[in-house]
């Protein structure tokens, strides 16, 4: 009598720890909002898009030869990309892109990043943030730390 009734516990306890964990855990729907897929291959050189991951702008520039190269650069099928956070780092402002200069200009504080992001003058106190990514292919994973990013970030 006194083993069925423990075994009939320890099986009750699991079942109850199991229940606990699945609560915890973050639903479906909050794990596929927190990863962003673009396709790289449709931009042309020297193209700006910008994409939205978690509710933050990111600007993804594919580079030209006369750019040239940055170890935050991202290359995928043969190109290189710059992608970066499309916040400032002083105060959290929306820097314009200037193609003809080749620079970030962020308008509130005069903060400037070359194309790699990299801060160059005024306020900003580091470089634009780079986010999690993974590349598959001519895809890039927004808010996924593939191999790529996670060999970019040991290197920083």
């Amino acid at each position: 009598m006194g083993f069925a009734l423990g075994a009939t516990a320890a099986v009750g306890g699991v079942f109850t720890l199991v229940g606990m964990k699945k609560t915890w855990d973050p639903l479906p729907s909050v794990k596929a909002a927190g990863f962003t897929t673009v396709d790289l291959s449709v931009l042309s050189e020297g193209e700006l898009r910008t994409v939205e991951w978690r509710k933050k702008p990111i600007f993804i520039l594919k580079k030209t030869e006369q750019m040239g190269q940055s170890p935050t650069d991202i290359v995928a099928d043969g190109s290189r990309y710059t992608v970066v956070i499309g916040l400032c780092t002083h105060l959290g402002c929306i820097p314009a892109f200037h193609k003809d200069e080749q620079k970030f200009v962020c308008a509130c504080h005069g903060g400037q990043f070359d194309i790699n992001g990299k801060n160059i003058s005024g306020p900003p106190p580091r470089p634009l943030e780079i986010p999690p990514f993974a590349v598959d292919g001519t895809k890039l994973v927004l808010g996924e730390e593939g191999p790529e990013y996670k060999k970019m970030i040991e290197k920083a």
